[in-house]
Parts: structure tokens; sequence; C-alpha cells
């Protein structure tokens, strides 16, 4: 399938085969694929929970204004962005640093600036450390959802769910924000598929703000 072909077929499909598993080396692959995506100085301040156990997912559900949705699909990620990966000492930013030395981009001495330089553009105040890490984990994710589609496999990412509740329940670190919940699996095809939505035109995306 093209590119082309994901971005006019994907859909955020309603209805999950449940008896249509999905398997780990599936998910390993869109999430390898996915993590491929670019992020703010290379930082990629994402992370995933994959949830298949059926105890898990109920709770979930319920957190999830009990979508069926959520115990139909086979794998739901709850998709993590880390408001902190912009911090001196945080494991992948320092992986990070050191992959650059040794390709030859950065040198050792330069650390003090790269962390004062990440500190600076991401991590000034609590807007910025929010927005940089929602914004790299929304490329994340969607990168996730093409990478599913490339794979023969169905998604629909969901925001519509109790974010304290799931942290609570989850025991996710307060560092985290969680975007999205995304379900994975195999539409349903005793369902019918709804068409493609309405998208905006060139016209209606380029705008000018002239005198």
């Amino acid at each position: 399938m093209s590119f082309t072909d994901i971005l006019a077929k994907r859909r955020a499909v309603n209805f999950f085969d449940h008896e249509k598993e999905v398997s780990d080396a599936e998910i390993r692959s869109i999430i390898e694929k996915a993590a491929l995506t670019p992020s703010s100085f290379n930082l990629q301040p994402w992370n995933v929970m994959i949830l298949r156990d059926s105890a898990d997912k109920d709770k979930l559900r319920k957190l999830a204004m009990n979508q069926p949705k959520v115990t139909e699909a086979p794998v739901v990620l709850i998709v993590l962005a880390d408001r902190n990966g912009w911090q001196e000492g945080h494991p992948t930013l320092e992986q990070n640093f050191k992959q650059m030395v040794a390709a030859g981009d950065m040198k050792p001495e330069q650390h003090d600036w790269f962390v004062g330089a990440c500190q600076g553009l991401y991590g000034k105040d609590e807007a910025t450390q929010q927005a940089f890490a929602v914004k790299n984990t929304g490329f994340f994710a969607m990168s996730l959802m093409y990478a599913a589609a490339d794979a023969g496999l169905d998604t629909h990412p969901m925001d519509g769910f109790d974010h304290d509740g799931v942290r609570e329940a989850f025991n996710i670190p307060e560092r985290f924000w969680i975007p999205l919940l995304l379900c994975v699996g195999h539409f349903d095809q005793t369902k019918k598929l709804a068409p493609g939505k309405w998208r905006k035109k060139y016209e209606d995306i380029v705008v000018c703000f002239g005198d």
C-alpha cells in the first residue's frame, strides 16, 4: 500500500473484531516504525503502555466513557508524553547526546550547551514543557496509526477518557501527560465502515495575515 493509499483509506474505526488477534510481533513492528518519527532536538519524549489483559481493558473502559471499542480491540496503547524529556540526566537526552558525539555532530565539552539549549527551548515554564511533550508525542501517535495501516491493522485514537483516573489506575508517574489512547486491531467486517469524512481544501488551509 502506498503512502497516498494509507492517507486516503485509513479510518478511525469504531468496531473491532474481538476474535481476531494482533500479535506481539505486529505491535513491536508498528512501534519500531513509529520510532523513526522526528522530534525536537531528537529528544523523543514518548512512551507507550501496551494493554492486552481483559481486566486491564475493563478497568480502562470504565474510565473511557464505557466505550465498547476499548474491550473489543485486542490491544490498546496508552500513549504517554514525557514532560521531563528535556531535562539533564534524562536517559533519552543523555543517550541522544552520546550518539551525537559518536557521530561527530557534537563534542563532549558541548554537553552543558546542549542541556541549556534544551531547557531554554522546552523547559522554561509549565506551558512550554507541556507543549514540547504533547506536540512531539502527537507526531509519534500519528506515525503509529500510519504504521498500523501499512501493516493492515485498524486503529481508533481516543481522547474521551478520565485523564487523572487513567493515570491513577495504571500508576503513571506525574511527569507524563496522556494525549490519547489508541485501540489497535481489525475492523469488524459485520459492521458498516463509515465513509471518509469531509476535509478542508488547500484554499481553506492556506492563510495570510497581511495588512
